[in-house]
């Protein structure tokens, strides 16, 4: 008896023991492994500043500019998932990246808006017990572009999660628009480089319910794409006011089929009053993937890839290129189009 007692002891310990080994190795996946995927930090001279040599008449739309994906999720919950980029949003614009994908969230009730990436929230550093604010993006953009008045930042905000109303959202934007008004430039259309220089452009992806007009800033909204089935054909393309809006963003597919949709995106080209946004960002076809796995694969495809040799139409632009896991190298590779 004594030792069938002992045989279930051991066994039962053996199966502890296992669950326990199982607990933690997917505690080091989830939490430990997300710290130590990176980005080459190598810094590129120039990179702050590359957007004094165009001209000012230029339309942001036919310029090519580098932007991040998820660009407040640096830190966030469930990081395994959830991170996407290596650098902070300053870092990301020091780098290159003017492009902000800006996904806000809240509650009915909130005063301020945080960052999420789906029902995760970004955090600020790695071991915070808060998540990031909107306003701290705001502090980031407006540090820099003080530092660099020759720049423009493109803030692409969405509704991401929560109860709170796009209403509400709206409302607690223009509350820190107003604080600093003079750095905002709000419009209805895609201003020229001249006119957004040293300003934040407002870029949304909602509906105006609250009525704000003008104020509300550029319609730049899109349909969800995420895993739908065709890679070459259907392009989004969308008609804001005189603006023709061109997006690629199927964030649910593998390797081969993101990097053919990406390609398929660029050869469509930006002409005049158009604007155009690729997306090389995915998650893969599960229900949950790990965006650096992706990224890793991806980038350096990128990379390698001669965008002066994509063949467009007569006097086309490749458009806006969005990216995660950014470096300042890889912002390089795509601003240095405008130059060539």
């Amino acid at each position: 008896m004594k030792k069938a007692i002992k045989t279930v002891l051991r066994i039962f310990l053996t199966l502890l023991l296992a669950a326990v080994g199982i607990v933690v190795l997917a505690a080091a996946t989830l939490l430990v492994l997300p710290l130590t995927e990176g980005v080459d930090r190598t810094e590129v001279p120039g990179s702050a500043d590359w957007m004094a040599a165009l001209d000012d008449g230029k339309a942001l739309g036919s310029i090519v500019i580098p932007g991040t994906h998820n660009s407040g999720a640096e830190y966030a919950q469930l990081a395994f998932f959830s991170k996407c980029q290596s650098m902070s949003v300053r870092e990301q614009l020091e780098a290159g990246y003017r492009y902000r994908d800006i996904r806000l969230s809240g509650d009915p009730g909130d005063e301020e808006l945080r960052l999420t990436h789906g029902f995760t929230n970004c955090k600020p550093t790695a071991l915070s017990n808060r998540a990031l604010m909107l306003s701290d993006v705001l502090d980031d953009c407006y540090a820099f572009l003080g530092d660099h008045p020759t720049e423009t930042v493109l803030f692409c905000a969405k509704h991401e999660d929560g109860d709170i109303s796009v209403r509400e959202i709206q409302t607690i934007l223009a509350e820190e628009i107003g604080k600093r008004r003079d750095s905002w430039l709000l419009a209805e259309s895609l201003p020229s480089l001249g006119e957004a220089r040293g300003k934040i452009v407002l870029l949304r992806r909602w509906q105006d319910d609250a009525g704000l007009g003008a104020d509300s800033g550029v319609p730049f909204g899109w349909a969800d794409q995420g895993g739908v089935p065709t890679t070459v054909e259907d392009v989004e393309a969308n008609f804001i006011g005189d603006l023709l809006l061109w997006v690629q963003d199927r964030y649910e597919y593998n390797t081969e089929d993101k990097w053919t949709a990406f390609l398929s995106g660029l050869e469509t080209g930006v002409g005049e009053d158009e604007a155009a946004v690729h997306f090389l960002s995915t998650k893969g076809t599960l229900a949950y993937g790990h965006p650096y796995y992706f990224a890793k694969r991806l980038n350096p495809m990128l990379e390698k890839l001669s965008l002066s040799e994509i063949g467009l139409p007569e006097g086309a632009s490749l458009g806006w290129i969005v990216v995660d896991f950014g470096s300042a190298k890889l912002a390089e590779h795509i601003y240095a189009e405008n130059f060539r």
